[in-house]
């Protein structure tokens, strides 16, 4: 009798908080063991902006989103089969994720048409065309050997109301089965459809709907973080947690800033990608609990202290705020220090709700980040209505103030 074969990936859930969505869990692939909620940083052609994979591990991260569309393009598919892969090509040995190339339908837009057969792009480096179907897009997936692959869906900008919306919304689950039917992988290779729909309620659960319909591993949410409003946001992450299966894993797709993080995982999601912590390296500003220290302000020319004294990433350990003050946006290695320290504060941010969860303190934390992140700002009305839906209220200093006045007087 033969050994059952183990699937490339399976998901766990540890812990849940008794108040939210939010839960903690364990996601094995081939090449790590994921702990849920997770941060994955954006190498797009295979390389992250600044850091190096050794300076990634030394940082605990276990997975990596790489663009299927752009290493299409660069290397192209014939240098990464010679290589053996994506993991091999870019010295990598943990968990690779590649996103499908159905976001630069909006992304270069301009240089796109799309119709039931596929994306036309014409490259961006040289102008020639490159026709991106369904079958391409997962061909080129194959070959990169991601632990997870995404199908390649139908994408309209967030804001677009109208037919095109539901158009897209059917498009993207026909387009499901037909990346099913060409990916040659699947005992090595998780590939996870993608929800659309736009900010429509009917479509996201029709769409959901559909995508229950075929056997998957994980699901992805699609088509937010693209200039919507956050109360419009929230919701559509509301619905669609509500309705996809809590045995499998749960990806937002394009989702980065800290609260938002926050808030979505106590919705119910479980990954996260957004090449928000690199980029803003490279303009020289760092992550912190208060949102962002722009590190071209001269306050900082004489500041001695390190960008997070909390922070045990090597930046932090060795470097003040005056120095990187100095050399941000000027010199190169300052891109590398900023990016290690700001991918350092989204594993840790990361962390920190992971444990929360399974101390079955969630609420808590929630609560405290919110107070440090917003300070003397009042917590946007979007975060309050957003928790309120999953139970968790969230309170202003002075309503903390009054409330700890009230519990000492009874």
């Amino acid at each position: 009798m033969s050994a059952q074969k183990i699937p490339p990936l399976t998901y766990k859930v540890i812990a849940e908080c008794s108040v939210s969505k939010a839960r903690a869990g364990i996601m094995s692939l081939r090449h790590s063991d994921v702990e849920t909620p997770v941060f994955m940083p954006v190498g797009t052609t295979g390389t992250l902006k600044g850091i190096l994979p050794d300076q990634l591990i030394d940082l605990d991260c276990k997975i990596l989103l790489s663009n299927t569309y752009h290493l299409g393009l660069r290397p192209g598919i014939d240098i990464l089969e010679k290589a053996g892969g994506l993991h091999k090509f870019m010295a990598w040995p943990r968990a690779l994720l590649t996103d499908s190339g159905g976001f630069q339908m909006v992304s270069l837009l301009k240089l796109a048409e799309i119709d039931e057969n596929g994306v036309n792009f014409r490259s961006p480096f040289d102008n020639s065309e490159c026709m991106l179907t369904p079958e391409h897009s997962i061909q080129i997936q194959n070959v990169i050997g991601a632990d997870i692959i995404m199908q390649l869906d139908d994408v309209v900008k967030t804001t677009t109301t109208g037919p095109r919306v539901e158009e897209a919304m059917h498009r993207t689950i026909r387009w499901v089965d037909r990346c099913s039917e060409a990916h040659s992988r699947d005992e090595e290779q998780s590939l996870f459809p993608i929800v659309q729909g736009g900010l429509d309620p009917e479509l996201r659960k029709q769409c959901v709907a559909g995508l229950l319909e075929r056997k998957v591993r994980g699901y992805a949410v699609g088509g937010l973080s693209g200039g919507e409003s956050k109360d419009d946001f929230w919701r559509t992450v509301n619905i669609c947690t509500d309705l996809l299966p809590k045995d499998k894993p749960r990806y937002l797709m394009g989702v980065g800033f800290a609260a938002d993080l926050v808030v979505c995982v106590a919705l119910g999601i479980d990954m996260f990608d957004c090449v928000f912590p690199t980029r803003t390296a490279r303009f020289g500003c760092a992550l912190v609990i208060s949102g962002q220290l722009n590190l071209k302000q001269k306050k900082y020319s004489l500041d001695m202290r390190a960008i997070d004294e909390e922070c045990e990433c090597s930046t932090c350990k060795t470097y003040t705020r005056s120095y990187l003050h100095h050399i941000v946006t000027v010199e190169p290695v300052a891109c590398s220090l900023l990016t290690v320290h700001n991918i350092s504060f989204q594993l840790r941010l990361m962390r920190q709700m992971r444990s929360a969860i399974e101390k079955n303190e969630f609420p808590k934390f929630v609560q405290e980040f919110m107070t440090k992140h917003f300070g003397n700002d009042p917590i946007p009305k979007w975060i309050k209505e957003a928790m309120a839906a999953v139970n968790i209220q969230l309170l202003e200093d002075k309503d903390l103030m009054n409330e700890n006045d009230l519990t000492l007087r009874n």
